[in-house]
């Protein structure tokens, strides 16, 4: 079974945070997990905003990023590509008004659906959002 990594389980296996645990042990018994290019731009989003906040100093930051990056050129991480279908299916979604779908998120899920993965995510909204359009989902608490 393929987990796509939602940034926010990859954010706290990362960077200190109460689901560390609980995310690092379920990224770890994952075969490969997969995520995409979203996912790294939001992972370093998400560093610059602990460090803006004054969660995280620039030299913790920087050893995350940097970390982040050598698994990714290591191959810990099956690297799903966003193509135009994507895009697609993420607006038919978003266009039903149903549901309190962001356009990154829709995103998420239609690179996640299209792969046929479980999205493994530690946020509530979105895994609620994702049943409802039939992506499966693991929600990390």
């Amino acid at each position: 079974m393929k987990v796509y990594l939602d940034t926010s389980v990859l954010a706290a296996y990362y960077c200190p945070e109460a689901l560390s645990a609980k995310a690092e042990q379920v990224i770890l018994r994952s075969k490969l997990p997969a995520i995409s290019l979203l996912v790294e731009v939001e992972l370093c989003s998400a560093v610059a905003r602990k460090v803006r906040e004054r969660a995280l100093s620039d030299t913790d930051a920087t050893r995350i990023v940097t970390q982040f990056h050598l698994h990714i050129d290591e191959g810990c991480y099956e690297r799903l590509p966003i193509e135009a279908t994507h895009f697609e299916v993420a607006r038919d979604w978003i266009c039903q008004f149903n549901a309190p779908l962001r356009t990154l998120d829709a995103l998420h899920l239609a690179v996640c659906f299209s792969s046929n993965a479980v999205l493994l995510t530690a946020d509530g909204a979105l895994a609620k959002t994702a049943e409802r359009f039939g992506v499966r989902t693991h929600f990390l608490t």
